[in-house]
C-alpha cells in the first residue's frame, strides 16, 4: 500500500489524491492503462442512487467501457448492459449474467440475428425497414422490441461528429419516416422507443430533447411500455444536474406510464482510469521541445485525434509557471500528437507521465498501427495494490492480421 498525501488533485485525478503518485506506478511496465476500482465504485453509487430514487434502470454502454474483469462489481450498481451488436451483446450476457442485455445497431446482419436472439433481452431497430425485416422474429423469440427515433433537435454538443440529429443523419427514425412507413402492424410489434441525442452533456440538454421528443412522438409514447433515453449523460461529472435528471425521468414515467432506461457509457467509468507512459526521448526543434513517449495518441487514445481534445495530464501547471512541452508518440504519423502542456520541471528520458480519464473510449478503440504494442491493462484496487489483468505481446499483433491457414 502506498503512502497517502495531503493535497487533492483536480477531478480527472481525484482517485489518486490519497497516494504518493510518483511511487504508485513506478513498478509497472509501460505503457499501461490503469483502471481505478475506487472511482468505479464512486460512480456506481451515484448511478445506483438515481435508480433507487426514481425507479429507472441504468445500463452500461459497453462501447465506451467494456473491461469485463470489473463487470461483477459494476453489476451491483447497474441494471445490465447495452450493446452495439452481437459481440457486445454476448459479452454482456456472459459477464454480467444477472443484468438485462439491450442492443441497438444501425443495421443487423441476417447471418448474425439468430445468434443475437440468444443473448439480447431488448432489441432496438434503427429504421422501419429493419423493424419490418426482423421485428416479428424478435417478438416470437420473446424479446422486447423497440425502435430508435430521431427527434431532429440538436442540443449544441461540442463535437458535430457525435451529433445523431445532424442534417441527413443515418441514425434514428424521423417523424416523417414514422408516419410514412410505420404501419399499425409494425406498431403492434413495438414495446418501446429509444433515442440517443447527447454527447458529454448535462441534464438541461436532456430536458430540451424531451420537449422535442414529446412534441413529435408523444402520441406514440402513450402506446409503449418503456422509453430509453440513450447515452451521452455526464451524470457522474462534478456539478452535473442530477435533480433535473430525476425530474425528467419522473415526468416521463408519470405522463406515459412507461419504464425509463438510460444507457450511459462515459458516466460509468468517468475519471476512473489512467494511461501511464514513459518518456523515450526529448527532441528540440526551434522553440518547441518534443517529448516522445512510449504511448501513441493515434493508437492508444484515438479520441484525442478524432474528437479532437486535450487529455488531462497529471502535474500540469498554469501557463508561465513551468516549461512548455509538446507530447507525441513514436509512430511515423506526423500528427501523432497528444498535445501541448506546461510542466513544472525539466523532464528527461525515463520519467513517467500519467494521463487522466483514460478508462473510456481507449481500451475498446485502440489499435496496433505501426506495430505499436497494445498497453497492458491493470487494476488499481481500493487498498492501493495494483494487479495486472492482461499483458499483450507480439502474438496479439500478429493474430489480428492473419493465420497462415487455408480458408
Amino acid at each position: 500500500m502506498n503512502q497517502k498525501k495531503e493535497k487533492d488533485e483536480r477531478p480527472p485525478f481525484m482517485g489518486l489524491s490519497q497516494y504518493d503518485v510518483r511511487g504508485l506506478f513506478e513498478n509497472i511496465n509501460t505503457p499501461a492503462y490503469v483502471i481505478d476500482e475506487a472511482m468505479l465504485h464512486k460512480n456506481g453509487r451515484i448511478l445506483k442512487g438515481i435508480q433507487e430514487r426514481t425507479g429507472c434502470k441504468i445500463l452500461l454502454a459497453q462501447k465506451a467501457f467494456s473491461n469485463y474483469d470489473v463487470y461483477g462489481m459494476l453489476g451491483k450498481y447497474l441494471a445490465g448492459t447495452e450493446a452495439s451488436g452481437l459481440y457486445e451483446a454476448r459479452l454482456g450476457a456472459e459477464e454480467m449474467p444477472e443484468g438485462e442485455v439491450h442492443v441497438f445497431c444501425g443495421a443487423y446482419r441476417e447471418d448474425e440475428f439468430v445468434e443475437l436472439l440468444k443473448y439480447a433481452d431488448h432489441i432496438v431497430f434503427n429504421s422501419p425497414a429493419q423493424l419490418k425485416k426482423f421485428g416479428q422474429r424478435a417478438k416470437e423469440a420473446g424479446k422486447s422490441v423497440g425502435i430508435r427515433i430521431n427527434p431532429e433537435h440538436s442540443t449544441g454538443g461540442e463535437h458535430e461528429i457525435y451529433d445523431p440529429c445532424a442534417k441527413g443523419s443515418r441514425l434514428g427514425t424521423t417523424k416523417e419516416q414514422w408516419e410514412k412507413y410505420i404501419t399499425p402492424e409494425l406498431i403492434g410489434l413495438l414495446d418501446g422507443i429509444h433515442f440517443h441525442t447527447l454527447c458529454e452533456q448535462d441534464s438541461d440538454a436532456l430536458e430540451e430533447t424531451l420537449t422535442a421528443v414529446e412534441e413529435k412522438f408523444g402520441t406514440y409514447l402513450k402506446q409503449m411500455k418503456w422509453v430509453n433515453f440513450g447515452g451521452g449523460h455526464h451524470i457522474t461529472r462534478p456539478g452535473y444536474g442530477i435533480e433535473r435528471l430525476e425530474q425528467c425521468i419522473s415526468k416521463i414515467q408519470k405522463r406515459y406510464q412507461v419504464e425509463v432506461y438510460l444507457e450511459p457509457g462515459e458516466a460509468v467509468a468517468l475519471n476512473a482510469g489512467y494511461l501511464v507512459t514513459e518518456i523515450l526521448d526529448v527532441v528540440e526543434n526551434g522553440e518547441t521541445t518534443n517529448l516522445i513517449i512510449d504511448a501513441s495518441a493515434a493508437c492508444h487514445m484515438p479520441d484525442v485525434i478524432e474528437m479532437p481534445y486535450l487529455p488531462p495530464l497529471y502535474g500540469t501547471k498554469e501557463e508561465g509557471e513551468g516549461k512548455e512541452y509538446r507530447i507525441g508518440g513514436p509512430t511515423c504519423l506526423a500528427g501523432d500528437i497528444v498535445g501541448d502542456y506546461c510542466l513544472g520541471e525539466s523532464l528527461v528520458p525515463g520519467d513517467r507521465l500519467i494521463f487522466g480519464d483514460m478508462a473510456i473510449y481507449t481500451m475498446c478503440k485502440n489499435n496496433t498501427f505501426n506495430g505499436m504494442p497494445l498497453p497492458s491493462i491493470c487494476l488499481l484496487k481500493e487498498n492501493g495494490d495494483i494487479e495486472e489483468l492482461v499483458c499483450f505481446q507480439y502474438e496479439e499483433f500478429k493474430r489480428r492480421l492473419g493465420t497462415k491457414r487455408k480458408i
